[in-house]
């Protein structure tokens, strides 16, 4: 399928670009002068036939467990990161706006539930989008061999493994605040409706913006801030949260030229059909939007030069280079900028959000008045 992470949002419950996003080292050679496609053991390329994983933390388990934490695609973390990013986002946005400005332990273990909750939530969702797109599945080269798909699991049992998986999601999110669980649950409409928008829209990567990018909000009421009491809180979080839904346009749109050939034969609808003919001038006008945004989460709040010039500055480099050398007539090329793009653009805009928040906290940008920020 064209989509990346079938995700699910509890406490960050969602698909995000897709549910395979993975794990494999770039080859020497340079994949985005490529145009043919690149099949290794850890591609998103499936073989002829199914062969059990003899290496990485799946070869570990019993050969029994193995399907389910394919189904998962525990195996190709991507898919988690993209997740648990827009949920670090704002944690790191949120941080310094507390009274008192929240401590760096605090903000660490947000960020560690999180990641948690994103991991689980991820194969959640993954699990959901392959029950539906299981007959859709085989006609795919790249999901032929999905769990469901080659029939390893029933779909009964992949429904057992689901409720196990909700069940652990909100155990996780009952850690956080009461409030989280308000803000988090109506994420859930937005995950049912994905893997059905991908047969009635060309563009289905935008639902699973608003899936995926849902944790961009999280970040708030995690750490005690309420959304409704504050506007320019609000305003910000509402700038990071359309900023991360642009974010998935560009990431998902290049994981979805994957299986450009494919998906018309299977009655797959995506971006990547329906911009065919000027994909980057696409990319590079969701990848302004999304840089735009950010910064109308940073005027929101009053941020300083240190932010507009990490987190505005560095998503704008990080994003352009990323579609300049992308090659999108390539398997292998596309595979690993959605990989890349994860930490590289998401590590930049992260870098800056920590850079403000060091900045606020040691008082360096005066501020800082007995632990308040003031705004």
């Amino acid at each position: 399928m064209s989509t990346s992470h079938a995700t699910l949002k509890l406490v960050p419950i969602t698909h995000a670009a897709t549910a395979q996003c993975s794990t494999a080292d770039r080859p020497s050679s340079p994949r985005h002068l490529s145009t043919t496609p690149i099949a290794t053991s850890e591609s998103p390329i499936a073989p002829a036939v199914y062969h059990p994983p003899t290496s990485g933390p799946l070869s570990l388990l019993p050969v029994s467990w193995i399907p389910y934490a394919e189904l998962s695609r525990y195996d190709k973390p991507s898919g988690a990161t993209y997740l648990f990013l827009p949920c670090l986002f704002s944690t790191l946005l949120a941080a310094p706006l507390t009274s008192p400005i929240t401590s760096p332990i605090t903000a660490l273990s947000t960020a560690a539930l999180f990641y948690a909750g994103a991991l689980i939530m991820r194969g959640a969702g993954c699990t959901i989008n392959d029950l539906w797109d299981r007959d859709l599945d085989p006609h795919v080269t790249r999901t032929r061999l999905r769990p469901l798909a080659r029939r390893a699991v029933t779909p009964f049992q992949a429904l057992t493994w689901l409720g196990a998986q909700l069940s652990a999601g909100l155990v996780i999110l009952l850690q956080f605040p009461p409030s989280c669980f308000f803000y988090a649950t109506p994420s859930l409409l937005l995950v049912a409706l994905y893997p059905l928008a991908k047969r009635v829209t060309n563009y289905p990567q935008f639902v699973l913006g608003l899936t995926f990018s849902w944790g961009a909000i999280l970040g708030f009421p995690a750490l005690g801030l309420d959304l409704l009491a504050s506007t320019p809180h609000l305003v910000a979080a509402g700038c990071l949260y359309a900023s991360c839904v642009a974010w998935t346009l560009v990431y998902d749109m290049i994981y979805a030229y994957q299986d450009i050939r494919d998906d018309p034969k299977a009655g797959i609808k995506s971006i990547a059909l329906a911009q065919a003919k000027h994909p980057k001038t696409f990319l590079s006008t969701a990848a302004a939007a999304q840089v735009g945004l950010l910064a109308g989460a940073g005027l929101a709040i009053g941020a300083g030069p240190v932010y507009f010039g990490g987190v505005c500055g560095g998503a704008a480099a990080t994003l352009g280079y990323m579609i300049w050398r992308v090659d999108l007539g390539s398997v292998g090329d596309c595979w690993y900028w959605f990989r890349k793009g994860a930490w590289f653009v998401g590590g930049a805009i992260s870098a800056g959000l920590g850079a403000e928040y060091v900045v606020r906290y040691a008082g360096w940008d005066g501020r800082k008045v007995e632990g308040v920020v003031m705004l």
